[in-house]
Formats: C-alpha cells, sequence, structure tokens
C-alpha cells in the first residue's frame, strides 16, 4: 500500500486521557518520526505537567521501545528528541489508529541526529494548528496530520509532502472538512529548489495514472481523486533565517505561480499560501499572517 493510501486521519480530534498515555507515546512517534519530551505532553496531554511524560517516557526508554538524542543547546539545557526502537516500532504496527501506515523505525542515534532538525520543525508547525483547533473548537489532533505522504507524479518520479493535514472547522452546527499539503521549509534549500515544489504540485494535479494493458478505464481522472474529494490547498511553513530572507523566499513562490503556466494552472483551482513558522506559533496559524501566492493581502490560512 502506497503511503498516499494511509493518509486518512482518524475521526476524534485529540487522544483520551483514558488511553494509557504509553500506548499513546508509542503511537505518537510512530506516526510523527521524532518529538521532544516538550512537544509529546502539549501534543498528548497538553493539560499534563512534564514530569508526567519524562516518567512514561523514561520507563519505556528502560523497557526499550524508545531511544532519545540529546539536541544541542546554547543554553547547555538537556533537550531529549525521542523515537522509537525497532522493538518499539514493531509493538506499534498493530495499533488501531496507525492501521495501513507502518511505522518507520530509526535504528541509531546517528540516524535519528540527521533527522531531528526538519522533522522537529514539521512537528512545531502540527502543534501550531493543534492549539488553534483547540482554542477555537475545531478538530484537529495528532493523528489528523501524517507526515512524509508520496504520491507518483509520473515518468517513475514521486512529490513527497511534508505532511498532510486533516482539520474540521466546526461553525454553528455545520461542520467543514479542509485538507492541506503542509511543506516546512527551514531555508536549507536554495529559494528556486523551493518554489520548484510548485511544480511538482502542479504535476500531481493534472496526473493521471496509466492503466495497465490495452483497455483504459471508460471514466479516466486525476490520480489524487483516489484520495482526496478536493485537491488539498497547499501550505508553505517557512523559518530558519531573517524575516527579509523568507520575505525574499514568498515573492519567489509567488513568482513561481506567475510565471509557470502549469503552477499557475494550479492556483486558478488550488488555494497556495506561506507564513512564517514563528508567526503561526506566536499568533496562531487562524489568524491573518498568511500571503496569498497569488498575490494579496495576507488573511487566515482557511480564507487563502
Amino acid at each position: 500500500m502506497s503511503s498516499a493510501a494511509r493518509s486518512n486521519p482518524a475521526t476524534k480530534p485529540a487522544p483520551s486521557p483514558a488511553e494509557p498515555l504509553a500506548h499513546q507515546v508509542l503511537a505518537g512517534l510512530a506516526q510523527h518520526r521524532i518529538a521532544t519530551t516538550s512537544q509529546l505532553r502539549r501534543m498528548l496531554r497538553p493539560d499534563g505537567t512534564r514530569q508526567l511524560m519524562s516518567r512514561v517516557l523514561n520507563r519505556l526508554r528502560s523497557d526499550g521501545f524508545v531511544d532519545c538524542t540529546v539536541l544541542p543547546d546554547a543554553n547547555r539545557t538537556r533537550t531529549n528528541a525521542w523515537y522509537l526502537t525497532q522493538e518499539g516500532a514493531r509493538l506499534t504496527r498493530d495499533l488501531p489508529v496507525l492501521r495501513g501506515r507502518p511505522p518507520y523505525p530509526i535504528t541509531s542515534a546517528t540516524a535519528a541526529s540527521l533527522k531531528t532538525p526538519h522533522t522537529l520543525a514539521v512537528v512545531r508547525a502540527h502543534l501550531a494548528f493543534a492549539a488553534d483547533a483547540r482554542r477555537l473548537g475545531h478538530e484537529h489532533g495528532p493523528w489528523d496530520w501524517t507526515p512524509e505522504v508520496s504520491h507518483s507524479i509520473g515518468e517513475g518520479e514521486r512529490v513527497v509532502a511534508d505532511a498532510v493535514m486533516h482539520y474540521t472547522v466546526l461553525e454553528s452546527e455545520h461542520r467543514r472538512k479542509l485538507r492541506a499539503f503542509v511543506e516546512v521549509d527551514r531555508s536549507t534549500m536554495s529559494s528556486e529548489r523551493l518554489a520548484v515544489k510548485l511544480i511538482e504540485y502542479a504535476r500531481l494535479f493534472q496526473y493521471e495514472a496509466q492503466p495497465v494493458g490495452r483497455r483504459r478505464p471508460v471514466t479516466a481522472g486525476p490520480a489524487w481523486l483516489r484520495w482526496y474529494p478536493v485537491f488539498p490547498r497547499v501550505l508553505f511553513v517557512l523559518t530558519g533565517a531573517s524575516r527579509a530572507r523568507l520575505e525574499n523566499r514568498m515573492s519567489d513562490l509567488q513568482a513561481m505561480v506567475a510565471q509557470h503556466p502549469l503552477v499557475a494552472s494550479l492556483a486558478r483551482e488550488v488555494r497556495l499560501g506561506a507564513a512564517v513558522l514563528e508567526d503561526l506559533e506566536q499568533h496562531g496559524p487562524a489568524q491573518s499572517m498568511w500571503i496569498p501566492l497569488t498575490g494579496g493581502k495576507p488573511r487566515p490560512w482557511t480564507d487563502l
């Protein structure tokens, strides 16, 4: 089964405190790959204490189900980033919330250290949306954010989203289900390479899988309809550079929309936006801080 087919979220917005926290920690690490003690607390027990989460993690480590790498910190405070061991990954394989989505165990501290900076930035973006959902009474929990979702775009190539987000807006008695491909950019690649990601999503938007054999199905259509009723909006979350540099990167994304015919076609049908990660964390993603890649004033991500 392709990872694209594993992107369906659980229906409940957040873990129930009645569920064993240790099980939730294992499932959370299987879903999100790596997370710090503080991130796991905010993800799974936002009203709980750091000491509670630390006790659970240390017990799981003693049992051989999780391990951690220590993050470098200029203030010399010890921050652990946790991940599943192979034994922990084996245990989570049959958890209902992860059904159909096998875990990705990290086999060494070296492997963890290579993945940690980007993975933790992706978790930060999820937590910003989750905190907003709790504040607004919307639905978005740990299982509504699926990292590393891959889709074919033809010619043996694939587009891999940093995450697919499912988010339910509750308005009076109405429920509005929203989806987004989320790209988290730490300014470690060139601005041009970042903007090329838009071409990949434009190719996905138009891609139709070719049937095997001579017979062509009567009802052909875009391959993405296998997983999404509506093509998800594409959100770029930027961090890791000065405000001026991040604004330049957003401008380059807008230029790609304006100049590339395939991306321009995508932008006529799909909502595209960019924002700064630190702004999301400070003010919440629901505020008017998203820059539409088609131009215009900042607005909430739901109104792009």
